[in-house]
């Protein structure tokens, strides 16, 4: 009996928490395309890779040359001119467009030596010479140089991008558990003492339910405000609950925004575990 208690808290737990995770991805997902986070993240990478802050030199030249931004309009003056900024960009597209920005960009066609020490910052100028020395002078080979350095750029960036991200599903996921009263404490309490509650959660249900608000209204798990938050007398809204309460249903959320870190396909893969160990054990007892 203790053992099944065990297994159904833990079922109605996880199952809450895929829920909320998937609730917490399409919010980063829609939000991040909107302001083209991935652009900006990209953006910056290059800003620091050039040395080019305020995107006024070769940052700004890359950004309108064709290869490297297809669906720019080519004709930027600044960044906040920039029409279109590229989620992404293959490091052979980066090195190409490098090469020919550098000649253009100091007016030496053909010569790429020359082009690379009109390069007025220093530190970028002794990259780019210990690139193409390394290369022995040969384009295909520097542009391959090139390739490399930008990928192992690329990866900080992609790094960076992860970690704001990760501080989205953190906030997200406690904006939903605070909106909906997903207050993990609050669950585990009534789980122990109803275990039953979670009888019905199965991977199916959750994976034919059409989204993740529904994946929430299938689990019938003890979520919500069962008394309204704030009350409003004389005009005034009062707060319906003590500090205390107020406390720890606030460290029940964060528990449940900090499981949204973990993903949904994480949880949904360990409710299918749980749910064939309950199974297991049924056909045992």
């Amino acid at each position: 009996m203790f053992g099944s208690t065990v297994l159904e808290v833990a079922i109605g737990l996880i199952a809450c928490f895929c829920a909320v995770s998937l609730i917490v991805s399409s919010l980063n997902e829609a939000i991040a395309s909107f302001v083209q986070l991935r652009g900006k993240c990209l953006l910056q990478g290059i800003q620091r890779l050039l040395n080019d802050p305020d995107v006024n030199h070769l940052a700004l030249s890359l950004y309108n040359h064709a290869q490297f931004n297809p669906l720019g309009n080519g004709q930027a003056t600044s960044s906040k001119s920039l029409d279109h900024k590229p989620s992404y960009v293959s490091p052979s597209q980066f090195a190409q467009a490098m090469t020919d920005v550098l000649q253009t960009v100091a007016n030496t066609p053909g010569d790429l030596n020359a082009a690379i020490q009109r390069i007025p910052n220093n530190q970028l100028r002794q990259a780019m010479t210990g690139m193409y020395r390394r290369a022995s002078a040969d384009i295909t080979q520097f542009e391959t140089e090139l390739a490399n350095w930008f990928d192992s750029a690329m990866q900080r960036v992609s790094a960076r991008y992860k970690r704001t991200l990760q501080w989205w599903t953190v906030l997200f996921g406690f904006l939903v558990a605070m909106l909906f009263n997903i207050d993990t404490f609050h669950l585990f309490q009534v789980l122990w003492l109803h275990p039953t509650l979670a009888e019905n959660i199965t991977p199916e249900n959750l994976a034919n339910a059409h989204t993740a608000l529904d994946q929430l209204s299938v689990t019938s798990l003890p979520i919500g405000w069962e008394t309204a938050p704030f009350e409003l007398r004389d005009g005034v809204l009062y707060w319906q609950y003590s500090a205390s309460q107020l406390a720890l249903m606030t460290m029940g959320w964060m528990v449940t925004a900090l499981s949204t870190l973990f993903g949904a396909p994480f949880w949904f893969d360990l409710l299918q575990k749980a749910t064939n160990l309950r199974g297991i054990k049924g056909k045992a007892s």
